[in-house]
């Protein structure tokens, strides 16, 4: 998102939180990072509208109004004022936009509710990580895990992955599962673990269902953020076909809440 000025981002914040049916205190007011992060918790994104000004959408949508610079939000074809948090453009007509959202799902098939979700255990078949962005990944035996930064020697526990967000979270520690490595060769594509470009390669345990959760990697305590999904960066590493076959079964971002070492076999399992 480009840099907004405080009553847009005021406004914006309101327009999520009448949409999902939550007060505004709970939606993080910096209209950018944070705000993108705790939606994609939710399996939640903003979608920005390519040509807002003539965009017909017969639901919901949040609309930057261009004489009023603030968001507000529209229904129908063509759109109404449906909710105005700062009450500018309700009882105006033919309302001209600067841009436009829609708030959707990034996977509709998945539902499960933060902080739900099975009590499986895994284990840890393999722990990789990289001195730079982009530099092949090492497979260790163990690593530091430090809270709030990542795993010692790391690219994102020194700041310089190729996502590493200063104001962003779940860049501390990246999982994916074993088995959805394996399940690339179904498809036609050898990967090697390491290549997943992920910290930790997990066996039996669904990392979906860790998603707003607190658990253990043996006895470093984490929290659960959002999918760390495929993008064509981690094809361009690796090979073509690993984006598709990686679709929502790319992994788990994830944030570090208490220090001490991670050893290959060890438990990953929910917190009480």
């Amino acid at each position: 998102m480009k840099q907004m000025q405080e009553n847009e981002i005021v406004s914006l914040t309101a327009c999520v939180a009448y949409i999902l049916g939550v007060g505004p205190s709970e939606v993080p007011g910096d209209g950018g990072v944070r705000l993108n992060q705790w939606l994609a918790v939710r399996n939640l994104g903003l979608v920005p509208v390519e040509s807002p000004q003539s965009f017909e959408w017969p639901g919901r949508f949040i609309g930057l109004c261009a004489d009023t610079s603030s968001w507000a939000i529209f229904f129908g074809a063509p759109p109404g004022v449906l909710h105005d948090p700062l009450d500018q453009s309700t009882k105006r007509e033919g309302v001209a936009f600067k841009a436009a959202f829609v708030l959707a799902e990034h996977d509709p098939l998945r539902r499960a509710e933060v902080g739900q979700g099975s009590k499986e255990v895994g284990r840890i078949e393999l722990i990789g990580v990289a001195a730079k962005a982009e530099a092949p990944m090492r497979v260790v035996s163990s690593a530091e895990a430090t809270v709030c930064c990542g795993l010692v020697g790391d690219r994102y526990e020194k700041g310089a992955g190729t996502f590493s967000d200063p104001a962003g979270r779940g860049y501390d520690l990246t999982l994916v599962e074993a088995e959805a490595i394996e399940g690339l060769t179904a498809k036609g594509v050898k990967l090697a673990p390491e290549e997943a470009r992920r910290n930790l390669v997990v066996r039996g345990i669904a990392l979906d269902d860790l998603i707003g959760r607190r658990f253990k990697v043996g006895e470093v305590e984490c929290l659960g953020q959002r999918r760390c999904e495929p993008c064509a960066q981690l094809e361009k590493l690796t090979r073509p076909g690993v984006l598709r076959g990686l679709v929502h079964r790319g992994g788990l971002r994830a944030d570090i809440l208490s220090s001490g070492e991670i050893h290959t076999g060890d438990l990953i399992e929910v917190s009480e």
